[in-house]
């Protein structure tokens, strides 16, 4: 008996895993996301099934002819007009992936992988790239036994394609490479014979089909928005008990004062801000500016986390369009007997896009490392450093240090990779997007980011306590997260290891944050 999932019509036995068609109909964000989460069986529509043999068999048609294919009966980038005989086209395939798995470095994150196996056959959907069914379904099986190619973090210039990590995520076709499989990285050979699966022979086109295309650098995209979108909810969140750790103005998150500004996403802070702080008489305490001007990193906090937000949705909307491309070279077209040639392969959008977005990740890094200055700088009547003797006692004075650190390191690594390109293969790739770059420097910024505002978390908790003493009532949002935070981290009387405290503080923070944001329904 099956009953239906409401993710996309997904159908599910009863006591079994759920099952998941690959459609032609667009897939965004959440639903990539979803997909790694519950890890369905993945299986393809008939109509994307059809439309992906009708092309692996146009081309093998016209691999025959007299005409130059690139990569399917030519060699690979300034081989182009090198011809290959038909006896040797299918090794002209399996020699492709071999030479072009260059990578280097540790392998990323299993999810990636995952992601990026996903990205490749949403793809490969489209009927466009010459790749043959029974391989498709290979990478099907792959995944449905949860033997995920391993990939190592670096090698791709981000044009033509990922071509070095999507080598490495090909070669267990061939029986060669890694898998995580059961926990652990192990070799694929053994795997394959486990399973019954023999090497594939790869047919013409197809080992170019499975290494071009930006599918790698776009499944850490993917990845980091997903991370980011809790982060940002969060860094409104802890910028509310910064406010009232404080005791600052009400005055700048009030509606009539954004309805000045043509910018819908400061609205949005404004009105989390409005929302998580109702119930608070921050504003009211005796240590309060009497002008009403707080430090620019509270009073202009809607206006940077806003603009965090402009890059994020920007970053959105590129990066789901790529994953939802063909984004391969060249392209093949049976209905109208064509073959293309063209930059499909090129990552510049996704690259430029991640460039942007470690920008605002890390800016929102920088405000919020400012923020847990002022907490320590012996303002509003608070103690210096936020410990009671201090002299005798640092308290926080180091983890400012820490978070300091981490936005330098954000900061230096926020200089765009897209900017640079180094030519590749005798000039016939003269400009590439970096964006392979782009991409894993993104994801140590986002990591950096975590880590600071759970220091800020930390020392607005902190701060909070000595307030009660001038008559700070917390909101009952912020109450409940002050109460569960104390649960894991005790307020700090005397020096003690803070590392353990962050450590701890940014578990937290991981842990809670998507809870959090969702329970206060925060723009």
């Amino acid at each position: 008996m099956e009953s239906v999932d409401n993710k996309r019509g997904r159908t599910r036995s009863r006591g079994q895993r759920a099952k998941h068609a690959i459609t032609l109909e667009r897939y965004s964000i959440d639903d990539l996301q979803d997909l790694i989460e519950t890890r369905p069986r993945l299986e393809l529509s008939a109509q994307v099934a059809e439309k992906i043999d009708s092309c692996s068999r146009f081309v093998e048609r016209k691999a025959q002819e007299d005409v130059h294919i690139y990569g399917t009966n030519t060699g690979f980038g300034s081989l182009c007009e090198t011809r290959v005989e038909a006896s040797e086209m299918e090794q002209l395939q399996h020699n492709h992936i071999l030479s072009h798995a260059c990578g280097v470095g540790e392998p990323v994150a299993e999810d990636i992988a995952r992601l990026t196996l996903l990205n490749k056959l949403l793809t490969f959907r489209s009927g466009h790239t010459g790749i043959a069914l029974s391989t498709v379904n290979r990478l099907l099986d792959f995944w449905n036994q949860e033997a995920i190619p391993v990939i190592p973090k670096k090698g791709s210039v981000g044009a033509s394609g990922d071509l070095a990590p999507l080598a490495h995520m090909s070669l267990p076709l061939l029986g060669l490479g890694r898998f995580h499989h059961r926990g652990a990285i192990v070799e694929a050979g053994p795997v394959l014979e486990e399973m019954g699966w023999p090497p594939v022979r790869l047919k013409p086109k197809e080992g170019l089909a499975l290494t071009n295309g930006v599918q790698y650098i776009s499944a850490i995209g993917a990845h980091s928005l997903k991370r980011l979108d809790t982060l940002i909810k969060c860094a409104d969140l802890i910028l509310a008990m910064t406010i009232q750790a404080f005791s600052c103005s009400r005055t700048f998150y009030q509606a009539i004062l954004h309805e000045t500004s043509c910018h819908p996403q400061r609205r949005d802070v404004a009105a989390n801000l409005r929302k998580v702080l109702e119930g608070s008489n921050h504003f009211d305490l005796p240590n309060c500016n009497k002008s009403r001007q707080d430090p620019y990193s509270l009073r202009c906090a809607p206006q940077v986390h806003g603009a965090v937000r402009q890059a994020f949705g920007h970053a959105m909307e590129v990066i789901e369009n790529e994953c939802n491309g063909v984004s391969d070279n060249p392209l093949f077209f049976p209905d109208h007997d064509e073959f293309l040639s063209g930059g499909n392969l090129h990552g510049e959008s996704t690259a430029m896009t991640l460039d942007y977005l470690a920008i605002a990740a890390a800016e929102l890094a920088s405000i919020s490392e400012r923020r847990t200055y002022l907490l320590l700088s012996g303002q509003r009547q608070l103690p210096d450093f936020l410990v009671k003797h201090s002299g005798l006692n640092s308290g926080f004075m180091v983890a400012q240090y820490t978070s300091a650190a981490l936005v330098n390191e954000n900061k230096v690594l926020s200089t765009p990779a897209s900017v640079d390109t180094i030519p590749t293969c005798q000039l016939q790739e003269d400009h590439v997007s970096m964006g392979g770059t782009s991409a894993y420097k993104l994801q140590q910024i986002i990591e950096n980011l975590e880590i600071v505002l759970a220091i800020e978390l930390m020392t607005a908790a902190q701060a909070i306590d000595f307030n009660r003493s001038q008559g700070l009532r917390l909101s009952p949002a912020t109450q409940a997260i002050h109460d569960r935070f104390r649960k894991q981290v005790d307020s700090l009387e005397n020096d003690r290891v803070l590392s353990d405290d962050i450590r701890t503080s940014t578990d937290f923070l991981l842990a809670n944050g998507k809870s959090w944001t969702k329970e206060l329904s925060l723009a």
